[in-house]
């Protein structure tokens, strides 16, 4: 046993208990469209890895969490390790999703038997794995140190036979009879396979395990709306969380994953916060569910191109126009990369890289610039200038404060480029106010000026610009 000197044993006694004593970032109740963590407002921001920081063994988690601390992010996606995917999936190069032979650990303890499809032993689905526990806490512990909320995947659906025939799950890598259905059947309440009652205990154990992280919330699966998922399975399984939470006296949020695009949620679980899309450009599903009063995120972008601009423009259009969670999805982030300086091939289903992740932090700082939390999606506020085939987003404090965002639309065909103007008309109640043009790629400040709304209109011109502009306004 190695010595430490009493004092330093001390303190790192009394953080361990102040991080555990520390309540769940929760909806921020003022605003519920926000979060409210360790005592301030919250909007979760960041360009992260394609969620195996955790399952996959070669990846070292300690440096990523840190890049992204240091490039001004503050949260991340992880996946359980009941799904991997084979090498070469969507394309994807050194996919942090797909462990080299050997190099999956999931939370299923190993058997004495051998022939899992990827290397080593069967998995005994009635015994965990004390390892992989330890790596998960350990993991939640360094993000919660480093600033950083962790949305975990409890589950993801089959999109093919090579993901399905990697699974844990599946009845050919378990030593339990259990698991021999279609990859379209494993998420159902249908007890045919004996899987649910497998999925309840895991979820059980891994709430129990992380019940004193504040840095945490569940996401119950994965696009769902592919691969036979119902949503029955999914209320289920938010169930088993809140009555597990129930009995161990916490609440941490929980998610669910609507759709790709856009779509209203129906019916939704009272115990569900946090309403996570995919590839939301434009952000019309922030509208369409934003009378529901929970967040509304984009938790995971791509299919666009390698270029930063695509998604840059998706992550400043969809939190100026409401929303409360972007999360990029980052192919720089590897095993031996941990630090996101992977150079990927340009056939790759996304982008990331240092550069992307600054203009992130700009985005955040710019929100953070003003008191978000009283803020409301405003288009009306807009009544004229918008130049065609562009789109314009802004959030206001009626008559104080304005943040607006005017960008090229990335889906117009024949959108313009090369530099321009706009002389944008405003609907802003009497009186003087400052007026900031901010560059969204360089964080720049463009120019300042003071104007006068007379008759509750004011006109401004921004700067010229390229691909895009954000303009910051406030009563003087």
């Amino acid at each position: 046993m190695k010595l430490t000197p009493a004092g330093s044993f001390s303190l790192a006694v009394f953080a361990v208990g102040a991080l555990a004593a520390a309540a769940p970032i929760t909806l921020h109740p003022e605003n519920p469209h926000y979060f409210l963590w360790r005592g301030e407002p919250t909007v979760l921001i960041t360009s992260g890895e394609h969620y195996g920081a955790v399952l996959n063994r070669e990846f070292d988690f300690r440096r990523y969490l840190d890049t992204l601390a240091k490039d001004g992010l503050n949260n991340t996606r992880t996946f359980t390790g009941a799904y991997c995917e084979p090498p070469g999936a969507f394309n994807i190069a050194r996919n942090t999703l797909a462990p080299e032979p050997g190099k999956l650990i999931a939370p299923w303890a190993r058997s004495e038997e051998p022939g899992y499809r990827n290397g080593g032993n069967k998995f005994d689905l009635n015994r965990w794995d004390a390892e992989y526990f330890q790596r998960l806490r350990e993991f939640l512990a360094h993000a919660g140190q480093r600033g950083v909320v962790v949305e975990l995947n409890l589950f993801c659906p089959f999109y093919e036979e090579g993901m399905w025939v990697l699974s844990p799950m599946n009845g050919i890598n378990n030593v339990n009879g259990v698991g021999n259905v279609a990859r379209t059947n494993v998420y159902t309440l249908d007890r045919h396979g004996g899987l649910l009652p497998v999925q309840e205990a895991l979820t059980r154990k891994l709430v129990t395990e992380l019940k004193d992280f504040d840095n945490l919330y569940y996401e119950v699966c994965n696009e769902p709306y592919f691969g036979g998922v119902t949503m029955e399975w999914q209320h289920r399984i938010v169930d088993v969380i809140v009555e597990t939470e129930r009995q161990l006296g916490v609440r941490h949020l929980i998610s669910l994953n609507i759709a790709n695009d856009k779509a209203r949620v129906q019916n939704p679980h009272p115990a569900v916060s946090i309403f996570n899309f995919h590839y939301a450009y434009p952000p019309d599903t922030v509208a369409m569910n934003y009378d529901l009063n929970k967040v509304i995120g984009d938790n995971e972008t791509g299919f666009r191109g390698t270029n930063d601009l695509p998604y840059r423009v998706e992550g400043w259009s969809f939190l100026l126009a409401g929303g409360g969670l972007f999360n990029h999805l980052d192919y720089s982030f590897v095993a031996g990369h941990e630090d996101g300086t992977f150079v990927y091939p340009e056939k790759q289903p996304g982008g990331g890289n240092a550069g992307f992740r600054r203009q992130m932090k700009i985005l955040g700082d710019f929100l953070r610039g003003f008191d978000f939390i009283r803020m409301r999606p405003a288009p009306e506020c807009i009544t004229a200038g918008v130049p065609a085939k562009h789109r314009a987003y802004v959030l206001a404090e009626a008559g104080r404060a304005y943040a607006l965002y005017l960008a090229r639309d990335t889906k117009a065909k024949d959108a313009p480029t090369g530099p321009q103007t706009a002389s944008l008309e405003l609907a802003v109640p009497d009186g003087r106010y400052a007026v900031e043009w901010v560059h969204p790629r360089t964080g720049a400040v463009e120019a300042r000026a003071a104007v006068t709304s007379a008759g509750g209109r004011v006109t401004l011109t921004t700067p010229a610009f390229e691909e895009d502009i954000a303009l910051a306004l406030r009563r003087l």
